[in-house]
C-alpha cells in the first residue's frame, strides 16, 4: 500500500494506481481530504476525536467502509487524550464512551460508523480487568489498524467476485463515489469496475455527477483517471436514456446500509436509477461488505436517513454565477432507499447474494 504524503506517490505518468484514504501516522489520524478533489490532492492530520467527528460530519472524509475506519481511529486518538485526564482502566472507559457517543452522532446513515464503533469498544469492554490502561490504549490502536487492513482485503474479494459479473465490452452506469476514496483502499462498486480492468476486459463508465455533491464528477472521475479507465460524465438524468437506449449493460453502485430484506439505503438518486434500469431489463448490483449489513433492521424504511444542510443545494454554481435566487429555500436529503425487488444481486466478501434476500442475507453475512 503507498504512503502519499508528498508528490513522490505519483507514478511517472502522475498517476496514483493505489492509495489509503484514512490511515495512522505518527500518532495521528491521516485522511485525504475529499472536499476540495480533485483541484488539489491534500492529506489532513487529526489528533483529537471531536476533530475527526467533525471531519465525518463535514465529509472530509466519506464512504461508509471509510468513515468506520475514521471512527474507529477516532476512538484511538481518544484514548491517547484520556491518558492525561486519568490513568485508570476505568476512567479511559468513560472517556471512550463519551467519545464513541460524540463520533457515533457524525452521521446517521452509514451503518459502518456504529459497527466499527461497537467493535472496538466491545474489545476494551472485554479486556478492562485484564490489562492496565496503557496496554488498553495500545490494543484499542491495533484493532482499528485491524479494522482498516481488513478493509482493504475485504474489498478485494468483493471486487473479484463482482468483475465475474462484468462482462467483455459492457458500459456500466456508476452512481456517487465507491473507490479507494469511499473505502481504506480499493473501494466497493468501483473497486469492482478497477478490477474487470485489471482483468483485462474492454469496459467503459458512465459517470453520474451524483448531485448536489458531485461526487461522481468530482472523485469518481478523478479516479478512473488514476486507473486509466475510459469514462463519460452524464448528469444524473440522462441515465434513464442510456438505458432505454440499450447503451447501458450493468449499474453499479455501494449502499451506506442493507436491511435484512435487502432494501438498500444509498446515495440520493439511486433510487431513480434503479428504477430505469429495472423497466428496461439492466441488471443493478449493490456491491457492499458484509458490515454495511444490518440485520436488526428488517426493512428500509427503518433506515435513519440524513437531511443535509441546504446550502449544498443553493451553493451551486453555473458559469460562476450562482444558480438559485438568494431568497430561495431547498431540501437537501442525502439518502434514499431502493427496494429488493429492484435490486438484481448484492456483492459481498462471501460472494453474490440473490433474492430472496431476506433469506440469504442471514447467511452470507454469517459466512
Amino acid at each position: 500500500m503507498l504512503r502519499f504524503l508528498d508528490k513522490n506517490f505519483l507514478t511517472d505518468a502522475g498517476k496514483i494506481p493505489c492509495m489509503r484514504t484514512v490511515f495512522w501516522e505518527d500518532n495521528q489520524l491521516k485522511m485525504i481530504d475529499q472536499r476540495i478533489l480533485p483541484a488539489r490532492f491534500e492529506i489532513v492530520s487529526y489528533s483529537d476525536h471531536k476533530s475527526v467527528a467533525q471531519a465525518i460530519k463535514d465529509m472530509v472524509v466519506r464512504g461508509a467502509p471509510a468513515i468506520g475506519a475514521a471512527a474507529a481511529f477516532g476512538l484511538a486518538l481518544a484514548g491517547y487524550e484520556s491518558a492525561s485526564r486519568s490513568a485508570s482502566t476505568s476512567g479511559l472507559l468513560a472517556d471512550l464512551q463519551a467519545a464513541s457517543a460524540t463520533l457515533k452522532a457524525s452521521r446517521p446513515t452509514a451503518v459502518n460508523l456504529t459497527w466499527a464503533l461497537e467493535r472496538v469498544m466491545t474489545l476494551a469492554g472485554k479486556m478492562k480487568d485484564e490489562r492496565s490502561a496503557e496496554e488498553l490504549r495500545q490494543l484499542i490502536l491495533k484493532e482499528a489498524q485491524r479494522i482498516a487492513d481488513e478493509d482493504v482485503e475485504i474489498n478485494k474479494r468483493m471486487a473479484e467476485h463482482g468483475a465475474a459479473l462484468i462482462d467483455e465490452g459492457d458500459t456500466i452506469i456508476h452512481h456517487c463515489n465507491t473507490g479507494a476514496l469511499a473505502a481504506v483502499d480499493w473501494g466497493t462498486a468501483l473497486g469492482v469496475i478497477h478490477t474487470a480492468h485489471e482483468q483485462g476486459k474492454k469496459i467503459h463508465v458512465l459517470v453520474d455527477e451524483t448531485r448536489p455533491r458531485l461526487q461522481g464528477a468530482r472523485l469518481t472521475a478523478w479516479e478512473l483517471d488514476q486507473y486509466g479507465i475510459p469514462y463519460e460524465i452524464i448528469s444524473d438524468n440522462m441515465a434513464g436514456y442510456f438505458l432505454k437506449a440499450g447503451k447501458a449493460q450493468k449499474v453499479l453502485f455501494g449502499a451506506d446500509r442493507v436491511a435484512a430484506n435487502g432494501d438498500v439505503a444509498n446515495k440520493i438518486g439511486t433510487y431513480m436509477l434503479s428504477l430505469a434500469a429495472h423497466d428496461n431489463g439492466v441488471p443493478a448490483y449493490a456491491v457492499v461488505p458484509t458490515s454495511t449489513i444490518d440485520l436488526t433492521l428488517a426493512h428500509g424504511d427503518l433506515i435513519p436517513i440524513e437531511e443535509r444542510d441546504p446550502e449544498e443545494v443553493l451553493g451551486i454554481q453555473f458559469q460562476g454565477e450562482r444558480v438559485t435566487p438568494v431568497e430561495a429555500e431547498a431540501r437537501n436529503i442525502a439518502f434514499d432507499v431502493t427496494p429488493n425487488r429492484l435490486i438484481t444481486g448484492i456483492v459481498t466478501e462471501n460472494g453474490v447474494v440473490y433474492p430472496p434476500f431476506d433469506v440469504n442475507l442471514k447467511n452470507f453475512v454469517e459466512r
